[in-house]
């Protein structure tokens, strides 16, 4: 898929699902997170075909090749033909690294605190309400 109009280097980041958001990727790259050739891009930067970019999310580091344009979001099945990944394997083996002591907020199951309905089966247990 060709496109001859130019495109913004924030909304590629976007439409290819690195951001969340269009401010996202325009603030990572005002911030200096977005890198071509070692230097900052601004988030106006025409992307082309063959273009390398290294991006840090607060999730991970990217090393990427364009190799389509895409101006809209898409699910990410169709995202991922619009880029190379070409991240070094160091890089990506600390990406996992991080990922795996990264914690959602959420309790592991059966341990710390009592559900409501377990709560209630204990109070039934102990003989009633215990205030």
């Amino acid at each position: 898929m060709q496109n001859t109009e130019k495109l913004r280097l924030d909304k590629y980041l976007w439409a290819i699902r690195v951001f969340k958001t269009r401010t996202q990727a325009s603030a990572a790259c005002e911030a200096g997170k977005v890198k071509m050739n070692g230097t900052s891009v601004k988030a106006a930067r025409a992307v082309g075909i063959g273009d390398k970019y290294e991006i840090r999310t607060e999730a991970r580091k990217w090393v990427i090749e364009v190799v389509g344009l895409l101006a809209n979001r898409v699910q990410y099945t169709e995202a991922i033909k619009y880029y190379v990944d070409i991240t070094p394997e160091e890089d990506q083996q600390a990406n996992q690294r991080t990922a795996a002591s990264f914690h959602t907020g959420k309790r592991p199951s059966k341990i710390g605190r009592p559900t409501k309905k377990e709560r209630r089966e204990l109070d039934d247990f102990m003989g009633g309400e215990e205030e």
